[in-house]
């Protein structure tokens, strides 16, 4: 009986130690490449949308209702940075991406894009500001898309520092569908400008009279995937369709991707919409998913936690509640497997330990993916 009772008692006194420590066991997914542990790094976060990893290890991420948080490498989460601007936060409307300036060490510079309200209704916009301690100083909203317009839907808003420093911006469709078609408005397009908001010289649309000087590309719905390819330096995007057809593109300067000409899926109303296969003067998508995957967030895995992922294509899956991983060959997608993770994924990174980060929605917390060992 005395036995029975220590034993007890020592298995109580470890659990509650585990629950002080705030321990958790990490849960073991099960891939065509091997086990993966998936570890639960920061919960209690509200609807996060981003995040960026500083050079000391936390992470800013950043919850669609308008605040931006660090988290420590343990998982405390710090009080909302003051400093962020109004934010119109309503539908897919929010404080959405955040990026750090290429030269972050020396100009602790750091970028986020948002839902910003104003007269005629709300449109993505772009700031920076500098990373003090606990807030954001000298906060500028350095790019507004035009024009703003009422509802909550489609402001894609992902952002990626090109090779040469100058930063793509991702806009939505916001549910307006032919606007994607006109260069004179920044809807449905992806977009390019300096760091400092002004106009690279050399975008395929300058000086044209009536065109948007920033458009990179257009004839795009939602885009709220974006990176750049490690080797390449070209950009990649990925869009969600609507009744089907999502599309990953590698989204080159000048070029028309379709939208709402042409799609892979079908409008909600079940009417159909002509294949991009019906349009070779639009850009074709390298691939396409129906049903739908509604991608957010992506990466080029090049970490050595994961071994057998270095190379592949990480895209966050709302629908499919998963990262999307893909395997390549120079531009062509040659395999893929969905990783479930149990909710919606809206963001994936990689760490600076290599480990693959990833922002659970639905649960709002933080994983951790790395090989089990």
């Amino acid at each position: 009986m005395q036995g029975n009772l220590f034993g007890t008692l020592v298995a109580a006194a470890v659990f509650v130690s585990q629950i002080a420590l705030g321990a958790e066991s990490p849960r073991t997914v099960e891939t065509q490449s091997g086990p993966i542990a998936v570890e639960t790094v920061a919960s209690g976060l509200g609807d996060p949308w981003s995040l960026a990893f500083l050079p000391d290890g936390r992470m800013l991420v950043t919850e669609r209702a308008g605040r931006i948080r660090i988290v420590t490498r343990q998982g405390t989460l710090s009080a909302p940075l003051s400093g962020v601007p109004a934010v119109y936060s309503s539908g897919q409307g929010g404080l959405l991406d955040i990026a750090l300036a290429p030269d972050f060490p020396t100009s602790r510079l750091v970028y986020f894009s948002f839902g910003e309200p104003g007269e005629g209704g709300a449109s993505t916009a772009v700031a920076r500001a500098r990373l003090a301690d606990d807030r954001l100083q000298d906060t500028t909203v350095i790019f507004r898309a035009a024009p703003k317009t009422g509802g909550g839907a489609h402001f894609g808003s992902r952002l990626a520092f090109g090779r040469d420093g100058t930063l793509f911006v991702t806009t939505g469709d916001r549910f307006q569908f032919d606007p994607s078609q006109d260069l004179s408005n920044h809807t449905g397009k992806v977009l390019r400008i300096n760091a400092d908001g002004s106009v690279p010289g050399d975008n395929p649309f300058v000086g044209r009279p009536n065109v948007r000087p920033e458009i990179w590309s257009l004839g795009h719905r939602n885009v709220e995937g974006a990176a750049i390819h490690p080797q390449t330096g070209r950009l990649w995007t990925h869009e969600m369709g609507p009744a089907g057809g999502d599309e990953l593109n590698i989204t080159e300067a000048g070029r028309n991707y379709g939208w709402p000409l042409v799609s892979w899926g079908r409008h909600y109303d079940g009417r159909d919409i002509p294949a991009p296969s019906t349009r070779p003067d639009f850009a074709q998508s390298i691939r396409h998913w129906t049903p739908v995957i509604a991608p957010s967030g992506m990466a080029f895995y090049s970490g050595d936690a994961i071994p057998s992922w270095k190379g592949n294509l990480l895209i966050g899956g709302l629908v499919a509640r998963a990262i999307v991983r893909l395997t390549l060959n120079g531009q062509q997608v040659t395999g893929e497997e969905r990783v479930s993770l149990g909710g919606r994924i809206r963001d994936v990174r990689q760490g600076p330990d290599g480990a693959v980060y990833a922002l659970d929605e639905s649960n709002g917390t933080i994983l951790r993916l790395s090989a089990a060992r």
